[in-house]
């Protein structure tokens, strides 16, 4: 029987799974690793150690509890957080970190100028997309102004995944639907590489461009050596982590939309067109003649980590999540009138605001941690809100959401969630994401699976069905106000 492996290299921490051909897991594996914070608005990754490393350790843990034959294992496919920004010299050698996705907002200069110089206009009608945190494009005209030196010596620049597929098999790729987050380098209606709009770097330094179940190359002896997976296996062309998480609950539809509870919450919807709206991020689907349209927040996860750090610092994780989680369902909807703007990092969509700050208004002396963690939650949903009536108002409302992450295990966050939207979330039997869907994708790239054989894969498990809270009703333009009112002063600040 073949076997299928799919690794995910995430912010915090790495997941895989392996899978037989009827999406069977065999076994799961998981390793944590830092973001490394190096100054505000700054987020970074290893490259070696938490990218290929992690992979490495993962894929070892899997074949030795397992124990099945590397052969049988018919295809790779890999996801990870992106895009992020690594450049590396003629030898393929990291010259920095890898300078992560949109949490990292240190090129906020290089987008005003070259939103200047091109046309915000001329960006988003030709690349899809206004130049904002999340693109990589700035952050490659950082790297040449601020480190000259490291620029001098960069022969390519890839993305996380980039990374994981050169180390696997000897090829420099990137797939389109991650490539489109390059603007202004990327040309969304040629979908192909555009050097014209900036001189920011050369087609040289850039990766081949392949569709995400593309088989990119074979694993290499030496990275079979590392792994312990068989020479000549076939690696895909890989892609984000939120593609796959989408891939993983059944996304194939026009109108599905993902709703992934990540370090980030993450949205796509598959549209058979483009969709032109500046608020929301567009892309090249993960097959040819199919459009997403993405939204974003910068924190969501993160925050929640944020917070059992600096309340439970000393509890187990899995423990100190359940104990806030369990507090959090003992206060009622509203949190006692407090209100959280989760802008920790700035915000991303629909807002595009990389100054935003994190606020809790309304503290009294009658608010405690479990009032605030539950305010916490309903921040992250009244953010979400934000982005679907975006939707909405760009003509492209969800037909149906399916909700995958490790926060759908949270109630007060889920339920909030359809509370304010309005929207009910289809919950997948597998709900893990990323990984999953990536043994999907590795299947589907060798022809062992068809995309409608995601339902048997994951069929449905539960449905998250909206109530009307009339305190919502109350807090959500308070809510929308906050930011509204203070965005000079966060600025300022």
């Amino acid at each position: 029987m073949a076997h299928f492996l799919g690794v995910d290299i995430g912010t915090f921490e790495s997941k895989a799974v392996i899978t037989d051909e009827t999406g069977r897991i065999l076994a799961r594996a998981r390793r944590a690793h830092d973001m490394i914070v190096p100054g505000p608005g700054r987020a970074e990754h290893r490259a070696d150690e938490d990218w290929w490393g992690d992979f490495v350790h993962v894929t070892r843990d899997l074949l030795a509890r397992t124990g099945i034959d590397p052969a049988s294992i018919a295809a790779v496919a890999t996801s990870a957080i992106g895009p992020c920004m690594l450049p590396v010299d003629r030898d393929f050698r990291p010259l920095m970190n890898g300078i992560l996705y949109g949490v990292d907002t240190r090129a906020g200069t290089e987008i005003a100028d070259l939103h200047a110089a091109i046309g915000q206009d001329v960006v988003e009608a030709r690349c899809g997309n206004a130049l904002t945190s999340q693109m990589v494009g700035p952050k490659i005209l950082w790297l040449r102004r601020n480190r000259p030196d490291l620029w001098a010596r960069t022969a390519h620049v890839g993305t996380s995944t980039t990374w994981l597929t050169w180390r696997l098999t000897g090829e420099w790729v990137i797939d389109h639907y991650t490539a489109c987050n390059f603007a202004p380098l990327y040309d969304i209606d040629r979908q192909d590489w555009c050097l014209d709009l900036a001189d920011i770097c050369t087609r040289d330094h850039l990766p081949r461009l392949l569709w995400s179940t593309q088989i990119a190359g074979h694993v290499t002896p030496a990275a079979a050596a590392e792994t312990g997976l068989a020479p000549g296996t076939p690696v895909t062309c890989g892609t984000i982590d939120a593609a796959s998480e989408a891939i993983s609950v059944g996304l194939r539809h026009e109108g599905d939309m993902m709703l992934m509870y990540g370090s980030t919450v993450f949205i796509i919807e598959m549209t058979r067109s483009r969709i032109r709206d500046g608020r929301l991020w567009q892309a090249p689907w993960l097959f040819a003649g199919e459009h997403a349209v993405m939204a974003g927040l910068s924190t969501s996860g993160t925050l929640t980590q944020w917070f059992r750090e600096l309340t439970l610092p000393d509890m187990d994780r899995t423990a100190a999540f359940a104990t806030l989680a369990q507090e959090a369902q003992s206060v009622p909807p509203g949190a006692r009138g407090l209100i959280c703007l989760p802008y920790f990092s700035g915000e991303r969509t629909p807002l595009h605001d990389p100054t935003a700050k994190g606020v809790y208004f309304g503290l009294t002396l009658a608010h405690g941690r479990a009032e605030m963690f539950r305010a916490t939650c309903e921040g992250i949903a009244m953010a979400t809100r934000h982005i679907t009536e975006t939707y909405a108002e760009a003509g492209v409302p969800p037909a149906r959401v399916l909700a995958v992450g490790g926060g759908v295990g949270n109630p007060a966050w889920a339920q909030a969630t359809s509370d304010l939207t309005g929207l009910p979330q289809e919950v997948r039997r597998v709900t893990f994401g990323a990984s999953y869907g990536d043994a999907f994708l590795a299947a589907l790239s060798v022809g062992a699976v068809t995309r409608a054989d995601i339902d048997r894969w994951n069929p449905a498990d539960r449905v998250i069905t909206p109530r009307h809270v009339p305190e919502y009703d109350r807090l959500y333009p308070i809510y929308r106000e906050l930011h509204a009112r203070n965005r000079d002063l966060m600025e300022r600040l």
